[in-house]
């Protein structure tokens, strides 16, 4: 359960229906901080920094849930916030999922997404910051 949601939390740290509502992001090198608790008290923790424009990165994991067959929620926007839903069905599993995406600016946002499959809940925090520049740019 943990890979399968794992798989579908990474495709909605912000959806490509949101691509025209959210900002821009800068691309270069990021630090993605991410930490999945999937209510065994035992939360996986991850960091990584790879060169990426996020919001492409964005689009291609949203284009590729849509084809998976998730349902989308209409994006609510306050502030800085902004919060959607996601409905899916995968490999015969419903999942459902709402996440909350806080932009600090063109180069720094967190995500908080809380996901359910059954009666097992997951939740992501997500810190991702742009942390300098990648080659030629």
């Amino acid at each position: 359960m943990r890979a399968l949601t794992t798989v579908l939390v990474l495709g909605l740290a912000a959806p490509a229906w949101a691509a025209d509502r959210l900002p821009v992001f800068r691309p270069g090198l990021w630090e993605f901080k991410r930490s999945v608790d999937g209510g065994d008290g035992r939360p996986a923790t991850l960091t990584n920094q790879k060169c990426t424009s996020p919001t492409d990165d964005m689009n291609a994991k949203t284009e590729s849930m849509a084809q998976a067959g998730c349902q989308p929620s209409p994006v609510t926007k306050n502030g800085n916030m902004y919060s959607f839903g996601l409905k899916c069905t995968i490999q015969g599993v419903a999942i459902e999922s709402r996440s909350l995406i806080t932009v600090i600016n063109d180069s720094a946002y967190e995500a908080d997404v809380d996901s359910k499959q059954g009666n097992a809940t997951t939740r992501e925090k997500l810190v991702a910051r742009r942390i300098g520049n990648c080659g030629i740019e």
